[in-house]
């Protein structure tokens, strides 16, 4: 993200900013409203059940977002030993990337919905931007965090789904190499080598099929 400061674009900069600190905000406060509803009010009690993005944004993270365009937030603090059911570990790692799904069907649609309306607000070329950015920020966070390796949410959701002779060796390898293996596949993404290329197609499949109107 830096070269576009680098290259005068500061207006596309700050969408792209705010589109991801809002979103990193929206997944985290997911994660922490499930939880609570599961039994675990660890979030809550951490000031962490907030939509205020301060509680979430981890400086380094967001220095990451800014000089090379990945970073990450503060994860949500849970014990999943208040959870009422065996099904609370599945579902508050789920609800980041759902709450992701749902502001890009919000998002996407209710641009659409303007667009159609002819509200000045959703007209022009910087309306253009401002919501296809965030809709298509929220897919790829999504699509990205389902991704069953490295501390991503889908590495806790992917064991419901496998049988109990996989679920384990998947659980040892991943809690030991997994995280590796991500920082990996982001090293090798930064320097040039396409490993989310299917990330990205997937998001903008994502994308069009959720296009309601």
């Amino acid at each position: 993200m830096a070269q576009l400061l680098w290259q005068g674009q500061w207006m596309l900069f700050v969408l792209i900013l705010f589109a991801l600190v809002f979103s990193l905000t929206f997944h985290e406060y997911g994660h922490g409203i499930v939880a609570k509803y599961f039994g675990d009010r660890t979030a809550e009690m951490q000031g962490r059940l907030t939509l205020n993005p301060v509680a979430h944004i981890d400086p380094i993270g967001l220095l990451m977002v800014i000089l090379i365009g990945f970073g990450y937030a503060k994860p949500v603090p849970t014990n999943p030993r208040n959870y009422k059911s065996h099904w609370g570990e599945f579902f508050v790692a789920a609800a980041g990337p759902m709450m992701n799904f749902f502001l890009a069907v919000v998002t996407i649609n209710l641009y659409k919905i303007g667009l159609i309306m002819g509200w000045p607000l959703f007209l022009g070329e910087a309306a253009y931007q401002f919501f296809t950015i965030l809709a298509t920020i929220n897919i790829l966070l999504m699509v990205f965090n389902l991704i069953p390796i490295g501390p991503l949410d889908g590495h806790y959701i992917l064991p419901f789904f496998l049988p109990e002779k996989l679920r384990r060796p998947y659980q040892y390898y991943n809690n030991r190499y997994g995280g590796w293996l991500l920082l990996s596949l982001v090293a090798l993404s930064l320097l040039g080598v396409p490993v989310f290329q299917v990330v990205w197609e997937w998001g903008q499949t994502l994308l069009q099929l959720i296009i309601l109107v």
